[in-house]
Order: structure tokens, then sequence, then C-alpha cells
């Protein structure tokens, strides 16, 4: 899973194994070590959501999800889901959840988890 952040712009990618593990457990999550610290980004299905909303606890970024949504995104042509949702005082933040493709440019991560990318013909 990898997490890309802008200011308030949040974007998920997942390879399928994640994709398929978030569809059939209701959360997945990886970590980063810092030291003493590590940082916890997560995918958490919730029951009563309309979008993608996302909870910061514990040094923990936790994108929530609509439970309905985990019963057909693995089996779906479907990319992902977007939200904005307001923090008030004029604040918002964008999230992404996507399908990781794999990319057009050479590269030198291992892309063999990754979604056939829709451009290559």
């Amino acid at each position: 899973m990898k997490i890309r952040i802008k200011g308030n712009y949040v974007r998920f990618r997942l390879t399928k194994t994640e994709v398929e593990a978030f569809c059939e457990n209701g959360y997945f999550e990886e970590t980063t070590q810092f030291r003493e610290k590590k940082l916890i980004y997560a995918i958490k299905a919730k029951d009563g959501l309309n979008g993608l909303d996302v909870e910061f606890i514990n040094d923990a970024i936790i994108l929530l999800v609509p439970s309905k949504e985990r019963n057909t995104w693995a089996t779906s042509d479907l990319v992902g889901y977007e939200n904005t949702v307001s923090l008030g005082k004029g604040k918002d933040i964008k999230l992404l959840l996507e399908k990781d493709f794999v990319c057009l440019d050479e590269v030198e991560e291992d892309q063999s988890d990754n979604y056939p990318n829709p451009r290559v013909k």
C-alpha cells in the first residue's frame, strides 16, 4: 500500500493482494518505522458512511471506506473512490483510494502484484 500526501490531499493506492485482503477482512494496514515511533496507515470498512472519510488517531492515518464497497471492489472494474470532507472553518481534505496500476515508465519497484495498466494496448 502506498500513500501520497500533499497539503490536504491524501491518496492511497493498493495492489491486488491488498485490495483482496481489505475486501475479505474489512481492514488493511501497513507501518513505516521512524526510530522510536512508527506511522500507521490503514483502510477500514465502516458502516453508515456515504463516502470516504478519514481519522488521525495515535500516529495512524485511517481511511474509512463505506462497508458496502468492500463486497464488490476487488472483483469490479472500478478503479477507486474519492471524496472531499469538510474539516470546518473553510478547510477541506480530499481523499482518494485507488487500485495500483503498473507504471507506464520503467521503475525499480516490484510491480508484479499491481493491476494491469488500462493504457497499455
